[in-house]
């Protein structure tokens, strides 16, 4: 038998609890995974509290989309795939367990300088970035301003953009300046008088800016900064961002992603597995629990850990 991390009521981390469940057994175009790492992304948090709405909870329902591990079964027309080999996964389902079933095109191979850990920490924060920068078309003649650089995708958004060339400022708590500073950014603090700050910051003016912070501080910088609103995205504040007139990539946004958009989050995978192997990329880690503590670590993710925290089963 196999173990997974289940809820079965709406929320704090205590409805989190452990339940047997069959050893998976992939179907055509599937692989089964054991499990190696589990990620835990804010959005877990959001749709167990019911924060994010969603269906309502019939049956126990399972959690978390990213992970890393080794294939231990693959199904009928799955090539490229076979038993042993290490992966990452991505946009999967219910992937706080020991063993795992997803679609054959929802994983990477993994490469021996990335671990487990780090494997798991990327899919939703390296998708979203890199979705996000390439959908605002972030090139080497920008100045970008990220609100909240220090975080999972902040800090995608931050390498991304200065591997392509872009000047990048961004916002963060003190405590976390010498983080932005090492990935190549100009950390600012925010609070009052931010928006001084960052046009201190950016003399050449700001060009684009990317939200994943959500604050009305945030919001209003961006808006007296930006000259482009069309060049301003959130990925929190996607219910406000059409009245704002700027762009929401998912966070509650009522409008789907296109299917180029969707396209950029898969292709974030392959390509930050290449640069973390050749030592152009990091993942910072805030530590590993086991299965059975995915409640303490889900509250230290919403208390706000410095880095990924991930479950090992």
């Amino acid at each position: 038998m196999a173990h997974a991390i289940v809820y079965n009521t709406f929320g704090g981390p205590d409805v989190l609890n452990v339940i047997e469940i069959p050893t998976p057994v992939p179907a055509a175009g599937e692989v089964a995974v054991s499990v190696k790492a589990a990620g835990i992304n804010p959005i877990d948090i959001k749709l167990r509290t019911g924060m994010r709405s969603s269906k309502p909870i019939t049956k126990p329902r399972r959690t978390g989309s990213d992970a890393a591990g080794t294939i231990t079964a693959v199904g009928e027309g799955v090539d490229g795939l076979r038993v042993g080999d290490d992966v990452v996964i991505f946009s999967g389902h219910g992937m706080y367990a020991t063993d795992v079933i997803v679609a054959a095109d929802h994983v990477q191979h993994r490469p021996p300088q990335v671990s487990a850990e780090a494997g798991a920490a990327l899919g939703i924060p390296v998708g979203t970035a890199y979705q996000s920068l390439r959908s605002l078309a972030v090139r080497e003649d920008d100045t970008l301003l990220i609100h909240g650089g220090s975080g999972a995708v902040g800090q995608a958004a931050i390498q991304f953009a200065r591997l392509w060339g872009a000047t990048v400022i961004a916002t963060a708590s003190p405590r976390r300046f010498d983080r932005v500073k090492e990935l190549g950014a100009t950390p600012i603090a925010y609070g009052p008088g931010l928006e001084d700050r960052v046009r201190a910051a950016a003399r050449g003016g700001i060009t684009v800016v990317f939200d994943a912070a959500g604050t009305e501080e945030a919001l209003d910088v961006s808006l007296a900064v930006a000259p482009d609103r069309n060049r301003v995205a959130t990925i929190v504040r996607g219910a406000d961002a059409a009245g704002l007139g700027i762009r929401a990539f998912s966070g509650g946004s009522p409008t789907p992603l296109s299917e180029q958009q969707v396209a950029w989050r898969t292709e974030a995978i392959p390509v930050t597995l290449s640069l973390m192997a050749a030592g152009h990329f990091s993942v910072e880690l805030a530590g590993s629990f086991a299965l059975s503590d995915a409640a303490e670590a889900q509250q230290l993710v919403h208390d706000g850990a410095d880095g990924k925290v991930t479950l090992i089963p």
